[in-house]
This record gives structure tokens, C-alpha cells and sequence, in this order.
């Protein structure tokens, strides 16, 4: 009796503690929005949001102080911002908020795939001068100007693509590192892209095309001729036929949906075939996502049962990678697949049309 009455108050003490520290962790959370500030010395525009909330409810074109470059870094003048799946997300919350604020978003100016011209360098960097064109990855990318240290996720520009274009390029690390890593993708090998018309899955069927495989992408009947003008060798209308129940047998499925049955997906990999699950249907949070979530765990655990493999991943962004990409850009074999341009004054309505969950290729916003 002693010790169930330990345990008890045990657990008790423990959810206690827990609620106490979520309410602390929750009230204290903040952003620099709730700083006075006067007018900005040196003003630049940047889109910032200091609540979660709808786009075009949060999201607002305002001048904050140009950044200074430290010794390590160089000073970009944005061109192009392209949106990420996870982008709506972070406007909205949700389960978001265990990472980027719990009450408050922390980081107020979003975007993170950017490209532009060099302004300014630091005093220790010795790879790019004013006026190199380049791209990467950096928080807070919507902005007139930003910061980036020289040795991280920043390369120059392929010279045949446009800013925006270039924008695009950093979705492409979840791609490369998907199939070259995960997937181990190999000329001659048989690969299925389910959600092949997105941002993440344009590069990927270019990419697999890349490494020399054979390649069936996977969309919606409006998206048919955009997979195939991207290299496709075999599209699936998924409204009109069921891959699922296809005779065709893969080497590896790159599942940017997530919401077929691990028997279902299983039943057309070839022995000892790989499933990338890379994605869960689209951004944002509708309701299917969370199921599409659970569907992804249950497969990776019970693939450790079979001999077929289901496996998610985590993405490193990281300056090789993204060197590989510009010289697959450069050399004709990747061509992003940009589909939508709003100018920064238009952000909101950006943001709005990529929670559709149905954008095809990649959105930019270009900074003027």
C-alpha cells in the first residue's frame, strides 16, 4: 500500500511539475515585438509577424534596422524568398509552437530559402566580394537585407537560372539527401515519387532522373504534363488509376504523402525495396495530416519486422549539399519548377495559396 500511495503522489508531482513549467515556459514566451523601439537609423523593409494567426491577419510589410555584418559573415541584399511546406505552419502554431514559441512566435521574420546579391563582406572572408550573386538558407530570409556567416548554408548562383529560381534550389536538400541517402537510388534502379508535382517532389523525380534511374511520378490529372516535361519516364493519374494495385514492382517509393497502407505500399516495392517517407500531403495542417503522421510512424516501425524498409529522415542543411545542387542546376539536369511569383507587398496571399496544400513546384516572393 506504501509504495502505491508513493507512486501516486509520485505521479501527481510530476504532472504538477510539468504543468507548472508549461505555464512558466508558456507566459514567458516572447519576441522583440514587445520592445519600444523608435524609428529604424539605418531602415530596410522585412516582413514580420508578432502573433500566430491567419496570413493575412499577422503578417505585415514594416522598416526595421539594416543588420550589420560581423566579421564572419556577409551582408545579402534579398532578391528572391521561395516558401517551404513547413512555412504555413509556423504562421499558424499549432504544433509548431513547441519550436518556434510556445505563446508568441521567437523568430518574428520568416522565410528561410533565399537568394541575392552580396553587399557587403565581414573582414575574415576570404570566398565571395560585393556583388556575387548567391543562395542558401538563413531564418528570416523575408527581409530587404540579412546576415549570413560564409562558411555555413551559402553558395553562389548557377548563372542559367533566375533569382527566384534560385530561391528554390535549398527544397531541393530534402530531395537529394532523401534519395542519395536514404533511398540509396541507383542508375537502372526502378523509382516511384508519390506527390511528384510539389516543391519537394519536382526535384525529386529531376534528381532520381539525375542518378540514372527510371522513374514513375505519382500526381493529380492538372499536374499529368508538368511531371512529364520535368523527365517523368511514366505518370500516374492517381484520380484515374490506383498505384497500389499496379503490377509494376519498384525499387524504391519516395512517399512525399503518406497515406497508403504499409501493406498497400509494401505489396509494389521489390524484395529488400526502401520507402523514403519524406512527406505527409502538402503544408499546412488539414485533416488528414495528423493521420498521415501516424500512417508514417506505424510504417517505419513495423518495416523492422519485414524486409522491405520504410524510412524517415531528417534534412542537413549544409554547404556541400548545396553546392551539389547548384552544379546539377548549372549543368541542366535540375531546372526548378517555379510556378507562382508574388512581389513582397503580396506575401499574405502567398502564404494563403501554399496552405491550399496543393501548390504545384515552388512559390517566390521576390524583394524589390
Amino acid at each position: 500500500m506504501k509504495i502505491k500511495r508513493f507512486l501516486k503522489w509520485s505521479a501527481l508531482a510530476i504532472l504538477l511539475i510539468l504543468f507548472a513549467w508549461f505555464e512558466f515556459a508558456y507566459w514567458t514566451s516572447t519576441n522583440d515585438c514587445d520592445q519600444k523601439a523608435g524609428a529604424p537609423t539605418h531602415p530596410m523593409k522585412a516582413i514580420r509577424y508578432c502573433e500566430y494567426g491567419p496570413p493575412d491577419e499577422v503578417l505585415k510589410l514594416e522598416q526595421v534596422e539594416k543588420p550589420v555584418p560581423n566579421d564572419n559573415q556577409i551582408l545579402v541584399r534579398v532578391r528572391a524568398v521561395s516558401l517551404r511546406f513547413y512555412d504555413g505552419g509556423m504562421l499558424q502554431g499549432g504544433i509548431g509552437r513547441l519550436i518556434f514559441g510556445l505563446r508568441k512566435p521567437k523568430n518574428t521574420t520568416p522565410g528561410s530559402d533565399f537568394s541575392g546579391t552580396v553587399e557587403t563582406v565581414g573582414s575574415n572572408v576570404a570566398e565571395f566580394k560585393p556583388g556575387d550573386e548567391v543562395f542558401g538558407v538563413r531564418a528570416g530570409a523575408l527581409a530587404e537585407y540579412i546576415c549570413v556567416t560564409a562558411s555555413r548554408a551559402v553558395v553562389s548562383k548557377p548563372g542559367n537560372v533566375t533569382f527566384e529560381q534560385a530561391a528554390s534550389i535549398p527544397t531541393a536538400l530534402t530531395a537529394l539527401q532523401g534519395l542519395r541517402d536514404t533511398g540509396h537510388v541507383k542508375a537502372g534502379q526502378k523509382v516511384l515519387i508519390y506527390g511528384a508535382s510539389g516543391g519537394v517532389g519536382t526535384f525529386a523525380v529531376q534528381i532520381a532522373k539525375a542518378f540514372g534511374a527510371e522513374v514513375t511520378g505519382v500526381c493529380s490529372t492538372k499536374n499529368v504534363d508538368l511531371v512529364r516535361s520535368i523527365g517523368a519516364d511514366y505518370v500516374i493519374d492517381y484520380t484515374k488509376e490506383d498505384y497500389t494495385k499496379s503490377d509494376q514492382r519498384y525499387d524504391v517509393i519516395y512517399d512525399l504523402v503518406n497515406n497508403r497502407s504499409f501493406a498497400e505500399r509494401r505489396r509494389v516495392l521489390k524484395p529488400g525495396g526502401i520507402c523514403v517517407l519524406a512527406g505527409v500531403g502538402g503544408s499546412g495542417m488539414h485533416k488528414e495530416t495528423l493521420f498521415n503522421m501516424a500512417g508514417a510512424l506505424t510504417a517505419s516501425l513495423r518495416s523492422k519486422f519485414a524486409k522491405e524498409k520504410f524510412v524517415m529522415f531528417g534534412v542537413d542543411i549544409n554547404k556541400k549539399d548545396l553546392g551539389i545542387l547548384r552544379d546539377l542546376t548549372e549543368s541542366g539536369k535540375i531546372v526548378p519548377a517555379l510556378t507562382k511569383t508574388y512581389p513582397v507587398t503580396e506575401t499574405a496571399a502567398a502564404y494563403t495559396y501554399l496552405e491550399t496544400g496543393h501548390a504545384s513546384g515552388k512559390i517566390a516572393i521576390t524583394i524589390e
